[in-house]
C-alpha cells in the first residue's frame, strides 16, 4: 500500500474515483467542453494544490482531447490543413499564457469568463440558424489563428475553463462551421491549447505523471465514446449540451471564492 501511495500519491480507491471522474468529463469534454470543470475539483479534493491539480489535469486532458480528435477525424469532420495556422496560433497562445498565469493576477479574468459562457449558452439555445450546415464565413484563416485562435489558447493556458467551448462557438460565428464539425475542430485546436500548456507545466515540475497517466487512460476510453456519440447524435445533441455545460461552468466559476457574486454570498475560501 505504501509502494502504491508513493507511485500514484492516492489512495487505490481515491484513484479510482479520479478515473472514473476522467472517463465521465471526458466523455462530456468530447462533445461541448468542459471537462476540468469536473477533473481539477476533483484532484484538489483529492488533496492537491490548485497549480498541481491544474498541471496534472492537462495530461489527462490532452490524451482525451487527441483521442476525441482522432474519432473524429476518421469520420472526415477535422479541417487540419486550413485550421493549421489557428493551431499553431492556439499553441502560442497557451505558451504565453501559462506563462502569464505565475505572474498575473486572475480576479479579473474569474470575474468576466462567466458572463463569456452565459453569453455563449444563450447564442446557442436561441439561434435559430445553428444546426449542422455550413455558414458565412466572417474571417480567414489567418486572421482568425491571429486573433480568436491566439486568444483563446492564451485563455487556455491561464485559466481553462471553457476553453473548448469557446473555440466552438468562435469556429460556428466567425468560420461558418457547422455545430458537429465545430465541436470536431474545436478538440483539434484544444490539442494545440493544451499541448502548449501542458509543455510548460511538464518543464516546471508540477505534473504528477503517475496519476496523470491513470487518468488519461480512463478519459482515452471516455473520449472515444462522447466523440462517438456526436457523430451519431449531431446538433441535436451538441446543442442542448453545449448550452448545459456553459451555464454550469458559470455558476460554478460564480460561485468562486474569488468571484465577486461567491464573495457577496459569504463564501470563504
Amino acid at each position: 500500500m505504501d509502494a502504491f501511495i508513493s507511485l500514484f500519491h492516492v489512495s487505490p480507491l481515491t484513484l479510482a474515483v479520479l478515473m472514473s471522474v476522467s472517463f465521465v468529463a471526458a466523455i462530456i469534454d468530447a462533445i461541448a467542453g468542459g471537462g476540468g470543470l469536473l477533473n481539477v475539483p476533483a484532484l484538489m479534493l483529492a488533496g492537491f494544490n490548485p497549480v498541481a491539480a491544474v498541471a496534472t489535469n492537462k495530461v489527462q486532458g490532452l490524451f482525451a482531447v487527441l483521442s476525441a480528435s482522432r474519432t473524429y477525424a476518421r469520420a472526415g469532420l477535422i479541417d487540419a490543413r486550413a485550421l493549421l495556422p489557428a493551431f499553431i496560433g492556439a499553441f502560442v497562445g497557451s505558451i504565453l499564457g501559462a506563462i502569464s498565469a505565475q505572474v498575473v493576477p486572475l480576479g479579473l479574468v474569474r470575474t468576466v469568463v462567466p458572463g463569456l459562457l452565459i453569453a455563449v449558452a444563450l447564442f446557442v439555445a436561441f439561434s435559430p440558424k445553428l444546426s449542422d450546415a455550413q455558414s458565412h464565413q466572417r474571417l480567414t484563416p489567418l486572421a482568425f489563428a491571429a486573433s480568436f485562435a491566439a486568444g483563446i489558447g492564451f485563455y487556455d493556458g491561464i485559466f481553462g475553463p471553457g476553453g473548448g467551448s469557446f473555440f466552438f462557438m468562435a469556429l460556428v460565428s466567425m468560420l461558418g462551421f457547422g455545430v458537429t464539425r465545430a465541436a470536431a475542430n474545436a478538440k483539434f485546436l484544444n490539442i494545440a491549447s493544451n499541448g502548449g500548456a501542458f509543455l510548460l507545466f511538464a518543464l516546471s515540475g508540477q505534473i504528477y505523471w503517475a496519476l496523470g497517466l491513470a487518468q488519461a487512460l480512463a478519459s482515452i476510453a471516455g473520449a472515444r465514446i462522447g466523440a462517438g456519440l456526436a457523430l451519431r447524435r449531431g446538433a441535436a445533441l451538441i446543442k442542448p449540451l453545449v448550452v448545459v455545460v456553459c451555464l454550469i461552468m458559470a455558476v460554478r466559476l460564480m460561485l468562486d471564492p474569488s468571484h465577486p457574486v461567491g464573495a457577496w454570498l459569504g463564501f470563504r475560501p
